[in-house]
């Protein structure tokens, strides 16, 4: 049987214990192997490994030795409970020997739970498991996950009350990183809340999100965008002694002054061009980059794209002159133009 998005969701959530096995499929591996995990904790619980009531094997595995399945499916394990096979990186050259085991299946028997790459409608492994009655075949893709996942996944993180504009910031964040990170900063966000009844807010999730070598420049950026020339100082050194190369810092002021520039141009006005942003742009630092885009204007941020572009040349260029000290030019020359009418 094959299952939609929207059913695939409920069997995430619950395994059904009283079907034969089920078929995980599709090019995002790490997407599989969490809802592999979910699955497999679903129907012999968190211990079950532990009590030997999970048995692994390849595919290449059963390739070689086809009796393998129907062992495992019909062993009776030490401890009582629930038994799951579960194999891996499977194909269609195990085809006949899944459908034999689907159809020998019983009633206490072990469930089969099996993940592959990217399958073709044609796959005749595919067809085995949509055609019976008994098992379900579940495509899982990299698409970002959909509000009724990320509400599920953090109902299972203990996370229930989420304010609007968390909830945006949450949703951007699972767009711009992968789904393990993704699940890690919920677990983490679940934590951080412990102990605080209040909703979880933008802030929160800025705290617990994962730090990026961008985030460690922020505070460069933000004082440039802000004009505040007389703070640069410091923090130039700072970056410097943390060993970031100037022609990285010229991209990312680059990439931060070319988002204040689509901003301010945007017809719906600076908020409505921060919301278009890509990557999303969230937590408090939205709000902030949306001050900076109508502080500065279209014109002013087409003058510092200007500076920057020239500075990326030098830099990029065979003069002699000290990059980091071409860089703390040019970052001066913006926060000097910020004041500028």
């Amino acid at each position: 049987m094959k299952l939609s998005a929207r059913d695939a969701l409920s069997y995430f959530a619950k395994p059904d214990k009283g079907k034969a096995g089920v078929l995980l499929y599709g090019p995002d591996a790490m997407r599989i192997a969490i809802r592999r995990q979910e699955i497999i904790e679903g129907l012999i619980g968190k211990q079950g490994e532990e009590e030997m009531r999970l048995t692994r094997m390849s595919g290449a595995e059963l390739r070689k030795d086809k009796a393998l399945l129907m062992d495992a499916l019909k062993a009776q394990g030490f401890f009582p409970g629930a038994r799951v096979v579960f194999v891996e990186d499977a194909t269609d050259q195990i085809t006949d020997v899944t459908k034999d085991a689907l159809f020998d299946w019983r009633e206490g028997d072990a469930q089969i739970v099996i993940t592959a790459g990217s399958l073709k409608a044609s796959s005749k492994l595919r067809k085995l498991f949509e055609g019976h009655p008994s098992a379900y075949a579940i495509a899982i893709y990299a698409d970002p996950p959909s509000r009724a996942e990320i509400e599920a996944t953090l109902a299972k993180a203990g996370i229930k009350d989420v304010s609007r504009d968390a909830m945006t910031d949450i949703e951007a964040l699972s767009r711009t990183i992968d789904p393990g990170d993704f699940r890690q900063t919920l677990e983490k966000l679940a934590l951080y809340k412990i102990g605080d009844q209040t909703p979880v807010s933008s802030e929160d999730v800025l705290n617990c999100a994962p730090a990026t070598t961008e985030a460690e420049v922020d505070d460069v950026l933000n004082t440039v965008a802000e004009g505040r020339a007389n703070e640069l100082g410091p923090l130039m050194l700072k970056i410097a002694g943390q060993g970031i190369d100037p022609v990285a810092l010229s991209i990312f002021t680059m990439r931060h002054f070319r988002t204040l520039h689509a901003a301010a141009s945007d017809p719906g006005g600076a908020a409505s061009g921060i919301a278009r942003a890509r990557p999303p742009i969230f937590g408090p630092r939205r709000d902030r980059m949306t001050r900076q885009a109508q502080n500065w204007g279209m014109y002013k941020l087409e003058t510092a794209l200007g500076i920057l572009t020239d500075t990326d040349l030098t830099l990029r260029s065979a003069s002699k002159a000290p990059t980091m000290a071409v860089m703390e030019r040019a970052l001066i020359r913006l926060a000097m133009l910020a004041h500028r009418r």
